[in-house]
C-alpha cells in the first residue's frame, strides 16, 4: 500500500526538473538510482575488461601463429588493423588461393562467423583453428577492433 505524503509527493514532482525530482525521490528508491547511475559509470570499466580479456585470449589462442606487430607475420598475417582491412592483403604473408579471392573486408560479424569456423567460411583456407566459444570470439574481436585503433 502507498502512503498518501509519498504518492502526493511523487504527483507532484512528475514534472519537476530532474535535480528536484531526484531530491525529493522517496527513499526506497534512492538505491535504484544511485545502482542505475553507478552501472552507467561501469559501463567502460566493462568494455576494458572485456578488451584486456580479449588480449589475454588473443596471447593463449592467436599469438602461435599471429601477431598484432605491423609487418611481422608468422605462419598467418599480422593483425595490427584487420578490421576494415580487405583479407588476404597483408604483404608478405602467405594466403590460400580461397582467402585472395575471398572478397571478405574484415569486420567484426565476418570475423565472428570466420572465427567460428574458418573453413566453412572460406574452404580451402589454410586456417584450420576455430573458436567455438562465442564469448571468447566476441572479447578478442573487441581486442583486434581496439588494437586497431591505437
Amino acid at each position: 500500500m502507498n502512503h498518501p505524503s509519498i504518492v502526493a509527493r511523487a504527483v507532484s514532482v512528475r514534472n519537476a526538473p530532474a535535480p528536484f525530482a531526484i531530491r525529493h525521490l522517496p527513499r526506497a528508491r534512492l538505491p535504484l538510482t544511485a545502482l542505475l547511475t553507478l552501472a552507467g559509470l561501469l559501463l567502460p570499466a566493462a568494455a576494458s575488461a572485456q578488451q584486456a580479456d580479449g588480449e589475454r585470449l588473443f596471447r593463449q589462442r592467436c599469438s602461435a601463429c599471429h601477431t598484432m606487430e605491423s609487418g611481422q607475420n608468422r605462419v598467418g598475417p599480422h593483425l595490427s588493423g584487420v578490421v576494415g582491412r580487405t583479407a588476404g592483403s597483408v604483404e608478405g604473408a602467405r594466403y590460400s588461393a580461397a582467402m585472395q579471392e575471398s572478397g571478405i573486408v574484415w569486420d567484426a560479424q565476418s570475423l565472428d562467423t570466420f572465427l567460428a569456423a574458418p573453413r566453412q567460411m572460406v574452404q580451402g583456407t589454410t586456417m584450420t583453428v576455430g573458436l567455438p566459444n562465442a564469448e571468447q570470439r566476441a572479447a578478442i574481436i573487441a581486442y583486434l577492433e581496439g588494437a586497431g585503433a591505437l
